[in-house]
């Protein structure tokens, strides 16, 4: 199935009803700048289970997460899937040096991004050097993440490996939507475990034990987080 495309019209300024532009790549542009970025892209709907682009394919586009959730995953030579991360709106996807993705995207229900064509893409952002500034800004965070996922894949055990999600998914969601106890989680437990090396069974377990020491409710997309802290100990020890 072909993703549906919905792009700007001649008069129409998509970005100005934007949600995460204070977040996004965008934000370092002023409002004349910004006009022009927008008729760069388009936005793009992808259906749950759509792929956005394929590991080892060549990089055509970049994307800017509007809305909803992707996994971004590698195929291991025996077939395994390890997920390397979670895409969440205003994260920027694309960029690397060897021209190729290396990683597959996926949409975890509907996703809206904005699609720019690589060429028009880098001839804007060489005359900006702001916002050069904050593709590396936003480069930086994308390592960091990815060194916390090496550590997390460590010598920790299920009960550390599953907390230590939880909260960092949370500060996640914290940034984009402010304060809550409710941690809303669209990925699959298979997504979870793939993500953090473990087995479906290992991760419905520990869940169950979570809710049971009264750490965490399970609920409906999610958990309620009952004890911050106990749970902090927990990812800490």
């Amino acid at each position: 199935m072909k993703p549906s495309v919905v792009t700007s019209e001649p008069n129409g300024h998509f970005c100005d009803d934007c949600a995460v532009r204070g977040a996004a790549v965008c934000s370092s542009l002023d409002a004349a700048e910004l006009r022009e970025f927008e008729h760069l892209g388009r936005r793009v709907h992808f259906d749950s289970g759509e792929t956005v682009f394929s590991e080892e394919d060549i990089t055509t586009s970049f994307y800017n997460v509007l809305e909803g959730v992707m996994r971004l995953y590698k195929l291991l030579p025996d077939g395994r899937r390890q997920i390397v991360g979670f895409a969440l709106p205003g994260d920027f996807l694309g960029m690397n040096l060897s021209g190729r993705h290396n990683f597959s995207a996926d949409a975890i229900g509907g996703v809206n991004v904005c699609q720019f064509p690589k060429g028009p893409f880098g001839r804007f952002t060489e005359e900006r050097p702001q916002l050069l500034r904050r593709i590396n800004e936003l480069a930086i965070r994308e390592l960091s993440q990815a060194r916390d996922h090496m550590v997390l894949l460590g010598r920790r055990s299920a009960d550390e490996k599953v907390a230590t999600f939880l909260l960092g998914w949370r500060e996640r969601l914290v940034a984009l939507k402010g304060p809550s106890d409710i941690v809303a989680l669209p990925m699959s437990r298979q997504d979870i475990a793939d993500y953090l090396g473990l087995t479906i069974e290992t991760v419905s377990r520990t869940f169950t034990k979570l809710e049971r020491l009264g750490l965490i409710e399970i609920i409906h997309g999610g958990i309620s987080l009952l004890d911050p802290a106990r749970v902090e100990a927990i990812a800490a020890a």
